[in-house]
């Protein structure tokens, strides 16, 4: 249940260290964010395409039978959406992509939490372990929205346009 979010947070983790470390490029901590994200699209991608015998993981087999019968081509829906994550992770590494792939990745994200729906109303096991609970998921699922906004620059707020203090 708590594999993707720690797919995030420990690489994140990770990168603010070396931030702190002295390498400049992880002194920010959106930027350290946005790559902590982009090695958990990177594993949480590749389950899109390993097949049922490898038991790591869930694999795509896995995926499919999350789809919600409402999607056409839920195989390849799965496959698609692998590489879209792929993407979305090659695009928060890159300073100028960055901004782009987060708001692409915020969509891509509500776009998928149906099939978390369908998974946790049917019961449906992601390799041989119960589906993620909707009481999990949803705030999980917000947090990645959150993330990739805040960690891509667009959901920053402007020190021009906040609010002066009230004394």
């Amino acid at each position: 249940m708590f594999t993707t979010l720690l797919l995030f947070a420990i690489p994140a983790l990770g990168f603010g260290l070396l931030g702190v470390l002295g390498v400049r490029r992880f002194t920010d901590p959106r930027v350290c964010a946005a790559h902590g994200m982009a090695v958990m699209l990177l594993f949480t991608g590749l389950a899109h395409f390993l097949p049922e015998s490898v038991t790591a993981m869930p694999g795509h087999d896995d995926m499919a039978a999350m789809v919600p019968s409402y999607v056409p081509f839920p195989r390849f829906m799965v496959y698609a959406t692998g590489v879209l994550e792929f993407l979305g992770a090659l695009g928060l590494v890159l300073a100028r992509t960055r901004p782009a792939a987060g708001a692409c990745l915020a969509l891509l994200f509500v776009l998928m939490f149906p099939a978390n729906v369908h998974a946790a109303a049917e019961g449906i096991p992601l390799n041989g372990d119960p589906a993620t609970p909707l009481w999990f998921r949803l705030p999980e699922q917000l947090l990645f929205i959150a993330v990739a906004l805040w960690a891509s620059g667009i959901a920053r707020r402007s020190r021009s346009t906040a609010p002066a203090p009230v004394s």
